[in-house]
């Protein structure tokens, strides 16, 4: 049974920055496409960034692009979200997925909130 663990969400000011990572255990993470979802109040869960298994390839969520960064670590099984620039509407649950053709996967979210 994959686990997945996400911390370093917290409060942060506007224009700061945070990094989010995500701990795999269970299964063996470099078969899995990762990936950060975030849900915001009143709002549905969205796509914010993705990485392929070998971490050769990513995309982003327009909104993000550009202050946004995910990466991966096939030896620490652990997944990244590095944000900067952050900016009001960047407030919500952050979670991490994994995924593969046979299994779906998501942590249990991390609350990040920008405020003045």
């Amino acid at each position: 049974q994959v686990q997945l663990v996400e911390s370093g969400g917290g409060l942060v000011q506007p224009g700061g920055s945070l990094r989010l990572s995500c701990a795999v255990s269970g299964s063996t993470f470099s078969l899995y496409a990762m990936s950060w979802y975030r849900q915001a109040p009143g709002k549905e869960r969205e796509l914010v960034a993705a990485i392929t298994s070998i971490g050769d390839s990513t995309n982003y969520a327009d909104s993000v692009k550009g202050r946004f960064t995910i990466s991966r670590d096939n030896v620490r099984n652990t997944v990244y979200l590095q944000m900067n620039s952050l900016k009001l509407e960047d407030t919500a649950v952050y979670y991490c997925r994994a995924r593969t053709t046979w299994r779906d996967a998501w942590g249990q979210g991390t609350l990040v909130t920008v405020s003045p």
